[in-house]
């Protein structure tokens, strides 16, 4: 028996023991390493694996996509919670994978028996969460391996948005934490091959907008109760913003990625530009956020704002806010949508 089928047997046992069982009598401990272990760091945390992981969990959106495009489709033992449809190029791979809407409980989890869950946000990971699967150390403990997207990176295992570091928020960021899953998981060429097709669609785009004037653009979602939240300085839609040719309105608001706001403060920025951003179903395409926009246009006290008299209020996802493998098409999407006359619309 080779050190990497021991490694995932053991791993294997150690998890239906802590399913089935409180405590088994003996101390869960990392699968050692053999001769062809590869390493990678991921917010602070050394991530090792003896060969590619064979049984991937994918929480939430960015995960699911970068799973189908980094081609391990056929490795992933469950996927869970799609913010909107996914990117047309994946939606045959995922026709393929067992889903769930909601995220799973830590039991959930451990009962697919994963040996690696990447999650595209870190509240998975959180603590404080109410859907926390644990902390990244205790599934390590147990020889499942975890990796949460850089951009999203906490300063300490089990905190969540309330320790991002805006200096991460970064596309070089995701496309390190592409090649570095390319290298975790056996497929490096064709995570070297993704990078250079994102970013020479982004760049395209930045040479498209360079010189041109940059309004300034905020990202609105409606509350039932009447109030909003707007997408601040640390989400990853304020670099998509920035690389489409605009300026997130609300980019210095930095404690969270989605900052509750009044209206009054909304009038008070009166941001050139709004796009809207509807979550999370995961049939869910543009047409679905028209209900936002209407909600905004709509609202009497907003007559006077700048993009509800020009008209350009825009249905948009929350899909296309993250940090993943969807970060050319918003880019092309959002410049698209705020210089219409650069490309053609």
């Amino acid at each position: 028996m080779t050190p990497s089928v021991f490694a995932r047997l053991r791993t294997g046992a150690l998890i239906a023991c802590a399913i089935v069982v409180t405590g088994c009598g003996v101390q869960p401990a990392p699968a050692t390493t053999g001769a062809n272990a590869v390493t990678r760091a991921n917010c602070g945390i050394d991530i090792t694996v003896d060969a590619p992981p064979q049984r991937i969990y994918a929480a939430y959106q960015p995960s699911i996509e970068i799973a189908h495009a980094l081609g391990v489709t056929d490795r992933l033992v469950g996927t869970a919670f799609l913010d909107a449809e996914v990117l047309p190029e994946y939606r045959d791979a995922q026709a393929k994978s067992a889903y769930a809407e909601k995220l799973p409980s830590r039991d959930e989890l451990l009962a697919q028996t994963p040996d690696f869950v990447l999650s595209g946000y870190n509240g998975v990971f959180a603590a404080s969460a109410q859907n926390s699967v644990g902390t990244r150390a205790s599934l390590h403990e147990l020889g499942v391996r975890t990796w949460v997207l850089s951009p999203l990176c906490p300063s300490a295992d089990g905190l969540a948005d309330e320790a991002i570091d805006p200096k991460t928020v970064r596309f070089d960021n995701v496309y390190a934490d592409l090649r570095d899953l390319g290298a975790l998981w056996g497929v490096a060429g064709r995570a070297d091959e993704l990078v250079t097709q994102l970013s020479t669609r982004i760049e395209a785009v930045r040479a498209t907008v360079a010189g041109a004037p940059r309004p300034r653009v905020a990202v609105v979602t409606p509350k039932d109760d009447g109030s909003y939240t707007v997408a601040g300085g640390i989400d990853f839609v304020t670099q998509i913003i920035e690389a489409a040719g605009g300026v997130n309105a609300f980019a210095d608001l930095t404690e969270r990625r989605n900052v509750p706001i009044g209206a009054e403060s909304l009038i008070a920025r009166d941001p050139d530009i709004i796009l809207t951003s509807q979550c999370c179903k995961a049939t869910y395409t543009r047409t679905d956020a028209q209900p936002q926009v209407d909600r905004i246009v709509g609202n009497p006290a907003f007559a006077n704002l700048t993009a509800v008299r020009n008209g350009v209020v825009h249905p948009f996802l929350f899909a296309d806010r993250a940090a993943g493998v969807r970060i050319a098409h918003a880019t092309e999407l959002v410049a698209e949508l705020i210089h219409p006359d650069l490309f053609g619309r």
